[in-house]
């Protein structure tokens, strides 16, 4: 199903809402496919394919509003769910914050941003890669790797279009693919796992199946021999992969919703310092290949790179329309999220953070939610690596790290130049001057 197909749905399901008396409306149509495959000791587990299309429709009745899906794409179809959307709105509360977005802020252009990069990839080829992913990790230590949670290859292409009362029509192709493992280690009574991927809009860019074998194997292996530790303050440095999730935190914080709810522990904080100095942060929604770019937002408002944190000082919060009116602001083209967040790093390479570190904490693994957005406090199980005069000596396990985000942010004394590029938010590892590490 192509682009255009899609478009003329639209219309027509913004047609039919007109004739049902709305107000205005907007909807958005998609169609996916996909294939993914897993592979477990050397053998062929599960073979998958998606195929998926759906269509959503929202309608206004002034003030009401009411929204509708379908996975069928026939015309009596949209006109059923079309007409559930208009009875719903018709038996909803008045919202004056509810409403499409100013149509003055709709995107103008919607520039090619090389999202599109399918992987005509057979199940046989797949399943090849798989195995050579799930060997490389064996073959890191063929003693002490027993078993595996397998090796998966997926690769996936889709397209969609958005429209609205305004006018606006738009949407594009897009793809994604990846390659994982995941394996298991015994050393007498003890017993860890690890994994690797990677990912990309095109095959081209991601990592080999053997690189990335061979790195679950070696992060799963490196963790035999885990300890505890007793109670103390030190550094902490968390793994890049780990430090998205505190960009994550961060953002969330920033976020609308938290914000008009009052149940964010960043409130009222535009202009003002919430972290150190050395957090710089852009959001650059119009990365060619990005994972989360896009021209326009899921309102159809244009996208616009800007800088979120400029020398630990917020410059914006991360606003759709309606969290936007709530808080008598304007939409920052943030509805359905933030669109490629680049965390500056300060230049130091993984080996020179250890050094920075001196002695302290790595952390490669979280456990469970920990995060009081109302109040900031953060607490959770962890396991990674105690590091003496900026060299690892030893896994460590079953402890947890504690301390409150706004201090976190705050104590933030490096970032690291490891970044993983096939992110949402692309930072390197993370150095905190201080937490409260103890015995989980």
């Amino acid at each position: 199903m192509d682009l255009n197909t899609l478009k003329q749905i639209t219309q027509d399901v913004l047609k039919l809402a007109k004739q049902s008396g709305a107000s205005s409306a907007e909807t958005e149509v998609s169609f996916g496919t996909g294939q993914n495959v897993s592979v477990r000791m050397g053998e062929a587990e599960n073979i998958e394919y998606n195929r998926d299309k759906g269509m959503s429709v929202t309608v206004y009745f002034g003030q009401q509003k009411g929204r509708a899906s379908s996975s069928d794409l026939s015309l009596q179809a949209l006109k059923d769910s079309v007409e559930a959307a208009c009875n719903i709105a018709k038996y909803t509360a008045k919202d004056a914050f509810c409403g499409l977005a100013d149509a003055n802020l709709m995107a103008k252009e919607t520039p090619d941003l090389d999202l599109y990069h399918p992987w005509n990839i057979s199940v046989e080829d797949a399943i090849e890669i798989a195995k050579h992913c799930e060997a490389a990790a064996f073959a890191i230590d063929k003693k002490r790797i027993t078993n595996s949670e397998g090796a998966g290859v997926s690769n996936s292409e889709s397209v969609f279009a958005y429209a609205n009362s305004h006018g606006f029509v738009g949407g594009y192709p897009s793809s994604r693919h990846s390659i994982s493992c995941s394996v298991i280690a015994e050393d007498g009574d003890a017993m860890q796992r690890d994994y690797w991927y990677t990912n990309a809009r095109d095959m081209t860019d991601m990592e080999s199946a053997e690189y990335v074998g061979k790195l679950a194997g070696e992060r799963t292996v490196r963790r035999l021999g885990a300890k505890s530790i007793s109670t103390c303050q030190v550094p902490v440095l968390f793994e890049a992969p780990l430090a998205s999730g505190l960009i994550s935190s961060l953002i969330g914080a920033i976020s609308g919703g938290s914000l008009y709810r009052k149940s964010s522990f960043l409130l009222d904080s535009l202009g003002k310092q919430i972290a150190s100095p050395l957090l710089n942060i852009e959001e650059l929604p119009h990365l060619k290949k990005g994972v989360a770019s896009s021209s326009f937002d899921s309102e159809g408002v244009a996208t616009k790179s800007r800088k979120l944190l400029e020398n630990g000082v917020l410059q914006g919060y991360v606003l759709s329309s309606y969290s936007a009116r709530k808080l008598g602001m304007q939409t920052t083209g943030n509805a359905g999220g933030s669109h490629n967040l680049i965390v500056q790093s300060t230049g130091q390479n993984f080996t020179e953070l250890l050094k920075l570190m001196g002695s302290g904490l790595l952390v490669t693994e979280v456990l469970g939610h920990g995060l009081n957005m109302v109040t900031g406090d953060y607490s959770r199980g962890a396991a990674g690596f105690w590091v003496e005069n900026g060299v690892i000596a030893y896994p460590v396990e079953e402890i947890t790290i504690a301390s409150n985000m706004k201090e976190m942010l705050k104590q933030i004394i490096a970032v690291g130049s490891d970044v993983i590029p096939q992110s949402s938010k692309q930072t390197g590892s993370i150095l905190i001057e201080k937490m409260t590490v103890a015995a989980g």
